[in-house]
């Protein structure tokens, strides 16, 4: 894993955090499913996880497409626009 991602391959960024719920809203630039191990990195964030949870509309679905906006489940504490990359 790299500490340093270029944005280009950012598969989507965070436009609303619910800190009482640990949900991150999602803006979707490509394809994540649930089991995609990823890293949000921000100005002050830096959390890896794998994604075990992922919803539109309130309804649990495996996989989202570039475009969707989904909530996502954090396992930690992350900021609006910060830019989510695929953690192979």
């Amino acid at each position: 894993m790299s500490d340093q991602h270029d944005p280009a391959d950012a598969v989507g960024s965070i436009t609303h955090w619910y800190s009482h719920l640990s949900v991150a809203a999602v803006r979707l630039t490509k394809p994540l499913k649930v089991g995609d191990k990823i890293h949000i990195k921000g100005h002050t964030t830096d959390v890896t996880q794998t994604i075990d949870s992922l919803e539109v509309d309130r309804k649990k679905i495996e996989q989202a497409k570039p475009g969707d906006d989904v909530a996502l489940r954090v396992y930690g504490h992350v900021r609006d626009r910060d830019l989510i990359f695929r953690d192979d």
